[in-house]
């Protein structure tokens, strides 16, 4: 999603935490600013105060909600196939790799929901031809099927 669309939630108190893949987090009330240090320091404190390990605390919430599996995979692109995808990008699909596209949000690329709670996002580089794609299942065998789907929807 972008950090500074994160910040900007955050200063506007609609969100109490907020991260990215590059280990940025901020919570309400602290700077509206990635901040590892203060990730660091919170995944500390629950281990301190919970007294069970990282690892047991993620076995517990995977047990309670559910697991999810998430890649994220780079695609050089030639300017002629940047072209065509940049095209793609602007139409609406409503299904991929068979299954119906239940939701499409624009925030920041284009990311599709399925029914079943996974998702595919494209995000394209603002610096050099390269579509991003970051992908969640709910096990490794469908988050495979649906980074296979993902890439031959790009090059297709």
């Amino acid at each position: 999603m972008g950090f500074k669309y994160i910040g900007e939630l955050i200063k506007q108190d609609k969100i109490a935490i907020g991260g990215e893949e590059s280990a940025g987090l901020s919570i309400r009330h602290h700077v509206p600013e990635k901040d590892g240090v203060i990730a660091g320091l919170l995944c500390c404190e629950m281990v301190a105060k919970r007294g069970k390990s990282l690892g047991q605390q993620l076995k517990e919430l995977f047990a309670e909600v559910g697991s999810f599996y998430s890649l994220r995979e780079n695609f050089h692109l030639t300017r002629e196939a940047m072209e065509k995808f940049t095209g793609k990008l602007q139409k609406e699909p409503r299904e991929l790799m068979g299954r119906k596209v239940a939701q499409l949000v624009r925030t920041d690329g284009l990311k599709l929901l399925f029914g079943d709670g996974s998702w595919v996002c494209y995000r394209l580089s603002g610096t050099e031809p390269v579509v991003r794609v970051y992908s969640e299942a709910s096990s490794p065998e469908e988050l495979t099927k649906l980074s296979a789907a993902a890439k031959q929807w790009i090059f297709e």
